[in-house]
């Protein structure tokens, strides 16, 4: 099969033929319609100094994706051959004290699809059936590939209650945007989003945000002042991992504020404080979904009218690969998405 393989230790990606991966008895074999890109994929395609630490080549990378089920494993019961499924990329362990208390985003031991197990960016991809995502009601191929980083977006926006509050949403990147999107759809007031792209500010205008502004030009408290607001943010949702959003974003956070942080830095970030103790500010670090909660809400947002299909910019055939990830390298668009069908 054709697979996007990390064949060296050394920035780029080869096209190459690989054998299919194995089905163990637990697992079921995808036939892959449809990735998208992510960060973590630029990250390795780069072979920037995260992923020189954390990877090891050869590796088939990718990690979002929605395809048909081809195959089941032999003691697999709960998915079926024909079945339209995403994917959860974090295998737990099942053993661990979070795994054991049905708190599997917390496995001490988890591994990546596509970090440190083979991936999606290919023909076909195997991986336990109880991190295949079923499909019951329907779904676009393209929306159902990006189920990966909608989770991260739900996961981040539904940590606080959302009924009624005002929110700052600091990244307008495809999740923040998703993450604004929920927080509206989640009865937020008002969603205001930052970024320096004007594309990418422009994209969330689009898609209903109340108000979209660029980091260079204003601040988020010249936000409050446009919509009129009078005491602060109740919610932040810092998806951008830039020191100063998050120190943005601090200040101008309501007494009893909460914010919930998804963004990686990229260094250390020094902030007042002070602030926090005295503002009484709760801050919450979110990395991936709750399994599987996350993924019922989901797919329960999109039945009752979400609609984040706005969010992908960008499609591509996996044979196009390089157009493909320099389009989203270049910070201007939306979601990127490579299509894996004849």
């Amino acid at each position: 099969m054709k697979a996007l393989v990390k064949t060296a230790a050394q920035p780029g990606l080869e096209l190459i033929d690989v054998p299919e991966p194995a089905v163990g008895p637990g697992d079921v074999l995808v036939g892959v319609k449809a990735t998208g890109i992510c960060g973590t994929d630029l990250h390795i395609e780069s072979w920037d100094h995260w992923a020189q630490k954390v990877i090891r080549v050869p590796l088939t990378v990718g990690h979002e994706f929605s395809g048909e089920v081809v195959e089941v494993g032999s003691t697999v019961t709960d998915v079926a051959v024909g079945d339209f499924v995403s994917g959860e990329g974090h295998i737990v362990c099942g053993r661990c004290r979070n795994c054991r208390a049905g708190r599997r985003h917390l496995c001490i031991n988890t591994r990546g699809i596509g970090v440190q197990l083979d991936g999606a960016f290919a023909e076909y991809v195997s991986l336990p059936s109880t991190n295949a995502w079923v499909h019951r009601e329907p779904v676009a191929v393209d929306v159902a590939a990006i189920f990966d980083p909608l989770g991260n977006a739900v996961h981040t926006a539904l940590t606080f209650p959302m009924l009624a509050e005002d929110v700052l949403v600091t990244g307008a990147g495809p999740i923040g945007i998703m993450a604004a999107m929920v927080s509206k759809h989640a009865g937020a007031r008002y969603v205001v989003i930052t970024d320096l792209s004007d594309e990418r500010l422009a994209l969330a205008d689009s898609l209903g945000v109340s108000l979209a502004v660029n980091a260079a030009h204003s601040t988020a408290a010249e936000a409050q002042r446009t919509l009129g607001m009078r005491e602060g943010f109740d919610v932040g949702l810092e998806m951008s991992g830039s020191p100063a959003a998050l120190r943005d974003m601090i200040s101008n956070m309501t007494h009893g504020g909460r914010i919930a942080m998804l963004g990686l830095p990229s260094e250390e970030i020094s902030i007042d404080f002070a602030t926090v103790v005295l503002n009484m500010l709760t801050i919450k670090g979110i990395y991936g979904r709750e399994m599987f909660e996350t993924w019922y809400a989901m797919s329960v947002l999109l039945q009752s009218g979400l609609d984040v299909s706005g969010v992908i910019t960008d499609r591509f055939h996996y044979t196009d690969f390089k157009e493909a990830f320099a389009t989203a390298r270049n910070g201007r668009c939306g979601k990127v998405i490579m299509n894996w069908e004849s």
